[in-house]
């Protein structure tokens, strides 16, 4: 059955995730607790992220977990606070975060549209933020369904995402495929029945995510000449 859906992860995959979500961590780490670097390592380590060299450990939940996942780790260094204000903190500097294209965006996506794809957005990001980054980057009118990990759905590698995609397009999940960097993406991709497309523009490697994808590429700028194939 030929591909006639795209649904995508957000970082890693549309935005760089190194360049957009080590300046998120660091500013998030200082505004918890200013002036303390010896809580902002603690913190750091509790999350995989390293202040130092601004990057991330391969497994940390930065990468593919909920807001609420990263806050879960946090809390026990932020005596007194509680998890639906921190969760909302991190969401309200989420939305200011500095966007790194993988590739030019617009041009790639209005192709696609004028081949005929129908496009998504399923990302473990909250859904405002993500609806501001699509926003800023000028991107979001190319989208014709966006979900975050509190949109009612559920979070990946859950399929529950990819499901709601299908029902808001009339497509069935043989006429989808998931891109994304990390492994969640890809389960995610096979719990729903879609193919599973595995680019390498977020912290995982080519062999942390080639045995559970159907196809790795570089990046999403190499979708036209894949699809093209199909």
């Amino acid at each position: 059955m030929p591909i006639r859906g795209l649904i995508f992860d957000k970082d890693g995959t549309l935005f760089d995730f190194r360049r957009t979500w080590s300046a998120w961590s660091a500013a998030l780490l200082e505004d918890l607790a200013p002036g303390d670097p010896a809580r902002q390592n603690e913190m750091a380590a509790a999350i995989g992220f390293c202040r130092e060299t601004l990057d991330f450990r391969a497994l940390s939940p930065v990468i593919a977990g909920t807001p609420a996942e990263v806050a879960a780790l946090l809390l026990p260094f932020l005596p007194g606070q509680q998890m639906a204000p921190l969760v909302d903190r991190m969401n309200r500097l989420a939305e200011d975060v500095p966007l790194a294209e993988v590739v030019p965006l617009a041009p790639l996506l209005r192709d696609l549209i004028a081949r005929g794809y129908v496009l998504g957005v399923a990302t473990n990001d909250a859904e405002a933020p993500a609806r501001a980054h699509l926003s800023r980057s000028g991107i979001s009118g190319f989208f014709d369904f966006v979900a975050g990990c509190d949109s009612g759905f559920g979070a990946k590698p859950a399929a529950g995402q990819l499901r709601a995609f299908c029902r808001a397009t009339g497509l069935v999940p043989e006429e989808v495929a998931m891109i994304g960097d990390s492994t969640h993406d890809l389960h995610a991709a096979e719990a729903a029945g879609m193919t599973a497309v595995a680019v390498l523009t977020g912290i995982a490697t080519e062999t942390d995510l080639a045995p559970v994808a159907d196809v790795v590429l570089r990046d999403i700028g190499g979708l036209p000449e894949w699809l093209s194939l199909k």
